[in-house]
C-alpha cells in the first residue's frame, strides 16, 4: 500500500507539471501568433510603380504603411523602376503574378536592346537552397518568404574564359557579341601574359561541362520561356534570356500566415490555383496538442541528453586514440620515429613556413637537428579520425626503396596527427609534364628515366616486402622529385595490405581518382580486384609522361585527338608515327615504346594486363620487340565510356574516396 500511495503521488506530480508547462506553450504560441497576425493588414489599398500596378499584399513599397503586406517583401520605386532588394543586390521587377505566386526580376545591369550590357550580379540556383519536399519548393534560409519553385522552369548562362579558344557547339563566342568588356582577358589584348578568349554557355551547367584552361567568372540564372537549346546559341539568344530574367514564388511564405504560423505538412494549390492546407483544423488541433506535449517532455530531457551526447563524443575519440595506439605498438619493427607535438612545432619552426594545403590538412617545411630538411603532413580533422593515418604509417612505415618516400617519423597526440617524410625540393611530376610557364622542361630521355624507376618502386610494393601493398592512387601529383630528379611514389592514404599470395583482394568501395581508377573498380564483371589495378594507373601515367598532356584534351584539333588513348591506339594500328618537334630518331622510338606499353597498362580486363615486372621488361628493351595489343576500350566513345564511369562513381558517392589534388612538396 505504501508503494502504490509512492507511486500515484509521483504521477500526479508529473501531470501536474506536464499540465503547466502545456499551458505556458500554449500562451506563449497563441500570443505569438495573435500577434503576428494582428501585425499584417491584407485589405491595403494596392500601389504603383512605373509599369508594375497592383502591388497588393504580402508586397509593399517603402513609403506604404507598416500594417501594409511585410517586410520581408518590401519594395522600392526608383525612377519608374521598381526594385527588389535580394541579398543586398538591386533587380528590377519586371511582373508579379499573384495567381501562381511567382515575381519575374531582372538583374538591374540588363538594358534591353544593348547586347553589350552585362549583369551587375552573379547568381546561380544554388544561391536557392534547402529544398522542401512536402512542398515542392526551394528555399533561401535567409530569404524565407521568397524562393524558387521547382517546376518553375529555369537555366543558367555562364561567363567564362579561357587561355585558348575552344572549338565547342555548346560555347559562344562573347567577342560577336560585343560583351568582351574590355578588361585584361580581352581576346584582343596586345599582352599575350593576360590574352584570354571569354565565352559564353547556356543551358544546365556541371562542374564537368567546364573544359581544361577554363575558369568560371559569373553565373546568371533565368527563367526565358524560349527554345533552352544549348548548341549553336546565338548573341539574341544569350540576350533575350538575360532580359527576361528569372521567376522565383513566396508560396511557402504564404503558407506560414494562411495555414496558421504552426502548420503541419505545408500547403499546396488546388486545380483553381487557390492555396489549400495540407492538415485540417481537427487534424492540426490533435498534433498541436501531442506537440505540445512531446515539448513539455524535451523541455525535461534536453540536460539528459546533452550530457549523453557529451559522454558519446569523449567515448568515441578516446576509442580512436586507442586503436591507433594500439596499432603503433603492435608495430614493434617501424623504423619512423615517434615525435611529441613539441618536438614538432620546434622542428617545424611555429608552422611559418607552409609548402601546400588541401583536404588532408597542411603540409609545413621543418629542420631536423641533423640539419636534414622534411616535409611536416598535419593532418586536418576530416582525416585525423586515424585510418588515413594508420594507411600511410603501416605502409610507407615499413618500406625503404630508393624509389618511394621515406617517411621519417610520425606525431600522435590526443586529437592531433602529423606525418614527418623526407623533403622534395622539385615538388611532384605533374609540374613538369603539364606545360606550364616558368617550369623546367624535362628530356625525353629524362622522362623515360622517370618512368622506368617509378615502374621499379611500383613493382617493389607488389612483391618486395613480406606483404602485398597495393597503392591505389597512382598519378603524376603523386610522384615526387628529390634535387636530382629521381621520382618517389607518395600518399599512400588509400593504400591497403594484402598477403602477398592474394591474387584476387576485397575491396568495399572504389577508390582513387578519376582517370585513372582501374575499371574493375566500378565494373565487377570484368576482373577482380588486384595488383592489376596499380598497372592500369601506372599505365594512364604513362601516357601522360610520353604525350606530355593530360589524357582528356578537349582544345585538341580534331573531336578523335580529344581523348588521346583513343587516338593513339588508332595512328599505331594505321602505321602511322607520332610527330614529334625538335626530335631524334632515337627520342621518338623512346615516345613509341613508352605508348605501346602503356596500351598494354590500360587493357579494360585486367588478366589482359601484365604484371609490372613485365612491364619494366618491356620498357628496358627494344621498341621492335614490342607487339601492339588489343584495343583496350570498351567501346569507341570515350565520352560513353566517361560517363558510365560517372554514373557508378554517383552510384557510389557515399564509400568513393578520391584523393586530394592540391599541389605540395609531399603531395
Amino acid at each position: 500500500m505504501y508503494y502504490r500511495k509512492n507511486s500515484s503521488t509521483s504521477m500526479a506530480r508529473g501531470l501536474t507539471l506536464s499540465a503547466v508547462l502545456t499551458a505556458f506553450i500554449a500562451l506563449v504560441l497563441v500570443h505569438e501568433t495573435c500577434s503576428a497576425t494582428a501585425k499584417v493588414n491584407h485589405h491595403c489599398a494596392p500601389s504603383s510603380c512605373g509599369n508594375i500596378h497592383n502591388i497588393s499584399f504580402p508586397f509593399r513599397l517603402k513609403n506604404d504603411p507598416e500594417k501594409c503586406g511585410e517586410s520581408k517583401y518590401e519594395l522600392s520605386c526608383e525612377n519608374n523602376h521598381t526594385v527588389l532588394s535580394l541579398f543586398e543586390r538591386r533587380y528590377y521587377v519586371k511582373e508579379i503574378n499573384y495567381y501562381n505566386y511567382t515575381i519575374r526580376i531582372v538583374d538591374s545591369g540588363i538594358q534591353k536592346g544593348n547586347y553589350s550590357s552585362t549583369p551587375s550580379y552573379s547568381l546561380n540556383r544554388h544561391n536557392f537552397s534547402h529544398y522542401s519536399s512536402t512542398t515542392s519548393f526551394w528555399k533561401w534560409p535567409d530569404y524565407d518568404g521568397i524562393s524558387d519553385y521547382y517546376e518553375l522552369s529555369w537555366s543558367t548562362v555562364v561567363w567564362m574564359s579561357c587561355e585558348k579558344p575552344v572549338n565547342s557547339p555548346f560555347y559562344l563566342d562573347a567577342s560577336t557579341c560585343n560583351i568582351d568588356n574590355g578588361d585584361q582577358y580581352s581576346s584582343n589584348s596586345s599582352i599575350s601574359h593576360f590574352k584570354r578568349y571569354r565565352y559564353v554557355k547556356v543551358g544546365r551547367t556541371n562542374a564537368t561541362d567546364v573544359v581544361d584552361l577554363c575558369k568560371v567568372e559569373q553565373m546568371f540564372i533565368t527563367s526565358w520561356p524560349g527554345n533552352d537549346d544549348p548548341i549553336n546559341i546565338s548573341c539574341a539568344d544569350v540576350h533575350n534570356e538575360l532580359v527576361y530574367g528569372f521567376e522565383l514564388s513566396w508560396l511557402t511564405g504564404f503558407c506560414k500566415s494562411y495555414c496558421g504560423r504552426w502548420y503541419l505538412g505545408g500547403c499546396y494549390l488546388d486545380d483553381g490555383n487557390h492555396v489549400q492546407c495540407f492538415n485540417t483544423a481537427t487534424t492540426g488541433a490533435i498534433m498541436a496538442t501531442i506537440g505540445l506535449h512531446l515539448a513539455a517532455k524535451i523541455v525535461l530531457g534536453i540536460p539528459c541528453v546533452i550530457a549523453f551526447f557529451i559522454y558519446k563524443w569523449s567515448r568515441r575519440h578516446l576509442s580512436m586514440y586507442d586503436i591507433v595506439e594500439e596499432f603503433l605498438q603492435s608495430q614493434n619493427n617501424l623504423v619512423p620515429i615517434r615525435y611529441s607535438f613539441s618536438q614538432i612545432r620546434k622542428m617545424a619552426n611555429g608552422f611559418k613556413d607552409k609548402l601546400g594545403e588541401g583536404g588532408y590538412g597542411s603540409v609545413y617545411k621543418g629542420k631536423l637537428q641533423s640539419g636534414n630538411l622534411v616535409a611536416i603532413k598535419m593532418l586536418g580533422k576530416s582525416k585525423a579520425n586515424g585510418q588515413d593515418f594508420i594507411n600511410e604509417v603501416a605502409t610507407i612505415g615499413r618500406i625503404h626503396h630508393e624509389n618511394v618516400v621515406q617517411l621519417i617519423g610520425y606525431c600522435v597526440e590526443g586529437l592531433k596527427r602529423a606525418l614527418i617524410y623526407e623533403f622534395m625540393p622539385n615538388s611532384s611530376l605533374d609540374k613538369y609534364i603539364f606545360s606550364q610557364k616558368g617550369n623546367i622542361t624535362l628530356s625525353i630521355e629524362k622522362i623515360y628515366d622517370i618512368s622506368l624507376r617509378v615502374a621499379h618502386g611500383i613493382e617493389y610494393l607488389h612483391r618486395g616486402c613480406d606483404m602485398q601493398i597495393l597503392h591505389f592512387d597512382i598519378k603524376p601529383h603523386n610522384i615526387l622529385l628529390d634535387e636530382n630528379f629521381t621520382p618517389k611514389i607518395s600518399d599512400f592514404g588509400l593504400a591497403k595490405l594484402y598477403p602477398i599470395d592474394d591474387s584476387i583482394v576485397s575491396l568495399t568501395a572504389a577508390r582513387g581518382t578519376l582517370g585513372y581508377i582501374a575499371p574493375e573498380l566500378f565494373y565487377k564483371n570484368i576482373g577482380g580486384v588486384s595488383y592489376k589495378a596499380d598497372v592500369y594507373s601506372f599505365g594512364m601515367l604513362l601516357l601522360e609522361m610520353a604525350n606530355r598532356r593530360k589524357n582528356v584534351n578537349a582544345f585538341a584539333d580534331h573531336s578523335s585527338q580529344i581523348y588521346f588513348p583513343t587516338w593513339v591506339y588508332g595512328q599505331f594500328s594505321e602505321g602511322n608515327d607520332i610527330k614529334i618537334e625538335d626530335a631524334t630518331e632515337e627520342e621518338k622510338k623512346i615516345v613509341k615504346k613508352m605508348i605501346i606499353v602503356a596500351l598494354w597498362c590500360i587493357q579494360m580486363k585486367p588478366s589482359g594486363r601484365p604484371s609490372m615486372n613485365k612491364v619494366i621488361e618491356m620498357l628496358e628493351g627494344e621498341v621492335e620487340c614490342l607487339q601492339m595489343p588489343s584495343k583496350p576500350f570498351l567501346s569507341s566513345s570515350p565520352a560513353r565510356l566517361i560517363g558510365d564511369v560517372g554514373d557508378n562513381l554517383n552510384s557510389t558517392s557515399s564509400s568513393f574516396q578520391p584523393s586530394e589534388s592540391s599541389q605540395s612538396a609531399i603531395l
